[in-house]
């Protein structure tokens, strides 16, 4: 089997290592991924963000799964389509957010899962509602603030699904 790699991207204030990237690399490891996680501190653009994720996975042999939180959302979804990424897994992504670089048209290509807390005070919500109805993202709206902590336990459920829906055969139209 190919190399297999989940390659995560944290929020702007946080670290590669952070609560939910521990917990989420357990649960990739699980499903047979290796992990890596990208430190941007120090980089403060988010070009220079993307930059950098895009150099960490071009070393990368294999299919990659890209997970990313708030501004690291941003950063993966940015980075997608041009990694030719097999999945992203987004939590409370900072899309469509001013002071942000605009994405450019139809920025996801592969399937996507959007995790956002109702009580987000950072990232409107309304964000990721747009993004999964523009893009057919699943959605998964949880009663949450922006870190999503008090929901660590759903949020790895819902990465384990995604990451062995990628592995299932499409269904067929039966019409």
């Amino acid at each position: 089997m190919a190399n297999r790699y989940v390659v995560f991207s944290h929020g702007k204030d946080s670290s590669p290592w952070g609560k939910k990237i521990t917990a989420l690399a357990d649960v990739a490891r699980g499903e047979g991924y290796e992990v890596e996680s990208v430190d941007y501190r120090g980089i403060d653009t988010p070009r220079g963000r993307v930059d950098k994720l895009i150099e960490v996975c071009k070393a990368l042999p294999g299919d990659l799964v890209l997970a990313g939180s708030s501004l690291g959302g941003y950063v993966t979804v940015a980075a997608a389509s041009l990694l030719h990424a097999r999945g992203v897994f987004l939590m409370a992504p900072a899309l469509y957010m001013e002071g942000l670089p605009p994405l450019r048209e139809r920025f996801l290509d592969c399937p996507a899962s959007i995790v956002h807390g109702w009580r987000d005070q950072v990232v409107p919500v309304d964000h990721s509602i747009r993004c999964a109805r523009e893009y057919g993202a699943a959605l998964h709206l949880l009663d949450g603030d922006h870190q999503l902590h008090s929901q660590l336990r759903l949020i790895k459920y819902l990465f384990e699904y995604f990451l062995i829906s990628l592995d299932l055969p499409p269904e067929r139209d039966s019409t």
